[in-house]
Order: C-alpha cells, then sequence, then structure tokens
C-alpha cells in the first residue's frame, strides 16, 4: 500500500502581524471622532450637540427638549440647541461619521488570508493538499491605505461638522423669520384697530349727514385692504411658525411653544471688521475639508504610484511534509515551499491610472486655490451686508419711521380743523403704514445679514442669501405665529 499526504501551511511572518490595537481600540468607540465635531459646534455656536447612540438616550433628550419649549417663548439660542439636540436629519448626517470610522477600522486590519484544499487520488493512492495564501501587496500598501483612511476620516468629521453649523445657521434665520413675521402681525393689528375705529366713525358721520359717500367709502376701503393684509400676514405667520418647528425636530404636545412679539432691538455698536477674511480662512469648515480632499488625493496618489506595475502579488510559503507508507515502512520527507504570484504588467502598465491620479491632484488644488478666493470675497460681502442694512435699519428707524410719524399727526390736527380732507388723510396713514412696513423688513434684514456673517466666518452656509431663502419667500408679506 502507497499513501502520500502533502500539507502547505502558510508561514511567512507579515500575515502574522496584528492589527494596530490602539487604532482598533479608538474606532470601535461609538462616538469615534465626535469630539472635534462637538468642539467646533460649540466655539461657532455657543451650544452642545449630541450623538445619540441608544433609545435611552432618544428618551433623555426627548424630555429636555420639552422642558425647553413645551408652553414657553423661545429665544434664538434656544431654538438652536433644541434643533441640535432634536433634529433627526443631524443625527443621520452623523451616521456618516460613524461609517467613515468603520471604514478607518477596517483599512487598520489585515487582508484575510485565503485558504484552499485540494484532495487528490483515489483508492490507497491518496494526496490532500491545503494552502493558506496572503495577499503580499496588501500588507505592503497598508500604512498608505491608513493614510488615506484617516484623511477622510478628518473629511467625515469636518463634514459633521458643517452640517451642525449649517443647521443651527438655518434655524436661527427660521426663527428670525418667525419673530419679524409675528412682529408685522401685532403692527397690522394694532394699525387695523384703528382704521376700524375711523370706519366706524364715518359710518356715524353719514348716517347724520355729515360725511359724504365717498369720503365713508375711502375709509371703508383702507379697513377692507387692512384687514385682507392682516389675513394673509397670518396666514404665512403659520408657515414661518411650521418652518421652525421643522428645523427644531418638534411634534406633538411639544409645538406649544411661542415665540417673542418682535425682534431684538438694532445693536448700539457695530461688530468692527478686524481682519474679517483672516478669521475666515483660519476657521472656515468647507476650507478644512477642501485641504483634506487635496492631502487625500495626495496619499492616494502615492499608492498608486505604489500599485502601478503590480496590482496583485500574493506570497505562499510553508511547509511541504509528504509521507509514503510502502512494506510496512513509512518514509516522511520534509519541504519548505514557497510560491509567488503576479500580474505581467505586459499590456497595461499602470500609465493611464497615473495620469488619471495627476489630474484629480490638479483639479483638487486649483478648487482649493478657487474655494480661498471664494471665501475672502463671501467674508467682505457678508461684512458689507452686515453694516449696510443695520445703516438702512437705523435710517427707517431714526428718520423715515419719525417724519411720517410727524406728517400723520399734523394731518389728523388739520383733518380736525376741516383744512385737510379725508383723502389726504388717508394718504398719511396709508404711507405711514407702509414705511413702518419698510422698517421692520430692514431690521429684520440686519439680523439675516448677522447670521450670514457667522455662517462666512465659521462655515455651514449653503442657505440662500439674505431675503431669498424659502422661508424669507414665504414670510415676506407675513407675520410670525405663536
Amino acid at each position: 500500500m502507497k499513501r502520500g499526504i502533502r500539507t502547505i501551511i502558510a508561514m511567512g511572518l507579515p500575515l502574522l502581524v496584528s492589527a494596530c490595537v490602539t487604532t482598533a481600540d479608538v474606532l470601535d468607540d461609538p462616538l469615534a471622532g465626535f469630539e472635534t465635531v462637538s468642539a467646533k459646534a460649540t466655539a461657532a455656536t455657543g451650544t452642545e450637540t449630541v450623538w445619540v447612540q441608544s433609545s435611552a438616550e432618544a428618551q433623555v433628550l426627548a424630555e429636555r427638549v420639552s422642558a425647553l419649549v413645551r408652553g414657553k417663548a423661545i429665544g434664538p439660542d434656544i431654538a438652536v440647541q433644541v434643533a441640535l439636540l432634536n433634529n433627526k436629519g443631524l443625527q443621520a448626517a452623523y451616521a456618516d461619521l460613524g461609517m467613515s470610522s468603520a471604514d478607518l477600522w477596517q483599512q487598520s486590519l489585515l487582508v484575510n488570508p485565503s485558504v484552499s484544499v485540494g484532495v487528490m487520488g483515489i483508492n490507497t493512492s491518496r494526496t490532500v493538499e491545503t494552502a493558506i495564501v496572503g495577499n503580499i501587496l496588501a500588507l505592503m500598501t497598508r500604512p498608505r491605505r491608513m493614510a488615506v483612511a484617516e484623511a477622510l476620516f478628518r473629511q467625515a468629521q469636518l463634514r459633521a461638522a458643517e452640517a451642525t453649523l449649517r443647521l443651527a445657521a438655518d434655524t436661527r434665520r427660521a426663527w428670525i423669520e418667525a419673530v419679524a413675521a409675528w412682529e408685522r402681525v401685532a403692527y397690522l393689528n394694532r394699525a387695523q384697530a384703528a382704521a376700524d375705529a375711523a370706519s366706524a366713525l364715518a359710518q356715524k358721520l353719514g348716517e347724520t349727514g355729515a360725511f359724504t359717500k365717498s369720503g365713508q367709502a375711502r375709509e371703508h376701503v383702507f379697513y377692507a385692504e387692512l384687514a385682507g393684509q392682516t389675513a394673509e400676514a397670518r396666514m404665512h405667520a403659520r408657515a414661518a411658525k411650521e418652518a421652525l418647528t421643522r428645523l427644531m425636530g418638534l411634534w406633538g404636545y411639544d409645538i406649544d411653544y411661542q415665540v417673542p412679539n418682535a425682534l431684538p432691538s438694532l445693536p448700539a455698536n457695530p461688530l468692527a471688521r478686524k481682519d474679517i477674511e483672516a478669521q475666515a480662512l483660519k476657521n472656515r469648515v468647507d476650507l478644512e475639508i477642501a485641504r483634506l480632499e487635496l492631502e487625500t488625493l495626495a496619499l492616494s496618489h502615492g499608492l498608486t504610484q505604489a500599485t502601478r506595475l503590480v496590482t496583485d502579488l500574493e506570497l505562499v510559503t510553508g511547509v511541504e511534509i509528504e509521507r509514503e507508507e510502502e512494506h510496512g515502512e513509512t518514509k516522511t520527507n520534509v519541504h519548505i515551499n514557497a510560491e509567488l504570484e503576479f500580474v505581467i504588467p505586459i499590456f497595461d502598465s499602470g500609465q493611464a491610472r497615473m495620469r488619471k491620479a495627476e489630474l484629480a491632484y490638479m483639479q483638487a488644488a486649483n478648487r482649493l486655490a478657487e474655494r480661498a478666493v471664494n471665501i475672502r470675497s463671501e467674508a467682505r460681502s457678508a461684512y458689507d451686508a452686515y453694516r449696510s442694512t443695520l445703516d438702512i435699519a437705523r435710517h427707517y428707524r431714526n428718520n423715515v419711521v419719525p417724519l411720517r410719524t410727524t406728517i400723520e399727526e399734523e394731518a389728523l390736527l388739520t383733518y380736525n380743523g376741516m383744512i385737510t380732507n379725508t383723502f389726504e388723510l388717508l394718504a398719511d396713514t396709508r404711507a405711514k403704514v407702509n414705511s413702518i412696513m419698510l422698517s421692520l423688513n430692514a431690521k429684520r434684514q440686519f439680523w439675516l445679514a448677522d447670521v450670514n456673517l457667522g455662517t462666512a466666518i465659521f462655515g455651514g452656509g449653503g442657505g440662500s442669501p439674505t431675503g431669498e431663502s424659502a422661508i424669507a419667500a414665504a414670510a415676506d408679506d407675513g407675520g410670525a405665529g405663536h
């Protein structure tokens, strides 16, 4: 009887090297990388953000959110805080960070070896072969792949921070829109009450014959127009509040909150323009992302160079033990084996991949330079809008509205003295209403410009310019709801 058994066992030392324990210990943390996100969000907004990991944490946050909003009038900081705690879209964005962390963790692990088993021979003559094959090229390029994965992980952290800043800015804008709209509703209500009294008085005077029908009609139509404007303002008020509610992620009893009756007063001392461009270049999250993209491409370019000629390299090392039994005697032969498998670059020398990598790097470099130029311009424009809207709002507050008030008061005196007719009095009253509306809108535009200045410095923009956002369009002619 003759029987042979051959076993090939991989013994290459590189295949026995364990993965980086330190990296794995860090990346298996569910909150890996979130410290960076939280720190940047707190520095820019002054509020806290959390990454919910369990239903118990979600329940605690829900109770905290309810305590902040239910039955209360909320300010902009509370609105932003609630949005960062409760917005589910933001939590979904944080999941991208977790997936990037998992990718880096995956790259820190060695490639699993492949195992093959074969059986040859029949009857009493049989050979069994087993082999464990490791990818040596994967091991050689592991440091570069780790570097690329780490750069992508840092990008994911910054993108999560950018999503946080964007939500904070959008929520602050929504709060401004809602409050500005409610302020408009409040003024229209006061104007409508005055017009209602004038309309009722005109009707009584008309019944006595002391007021013409045309004069009565002018008073009535003015009241009717204001009633229509007020109704439209209330409709837009409800839409503005719902936009804020959506950003804060509220539903059920938690939507029972109010907003203030008026926007804050204009600041006495505006922000000074101290190195606004330098601040933006230092703090903008999107610029940091662009830099990391360039770094990642540079690392990927090096990885492409490392694998230009050889794209698949496998090493098989081990011991072959062959045993034969013949006439009651057993013979054993031991052989050390080594096999190397690779692809011969006859047709594809990797030049096309190198060219593509070089062009991608140059593309990213030019985009980074463009981003830096644009950020400088955005910072200058945001500050110019900030100061201009402040000056305009002050002009309406200090000059236009007081003059219109004086004109209306004098017109009322001359009207009572039978000097001014009804048409002229109504014209002056309407002009005052329009001036106050312009004044309220100018104040709204300033506070929106204030938010845009913050996004120009820290990032998280992406919303429409002042006066062009979806919320602004919905509230252009309306007021905020309670």
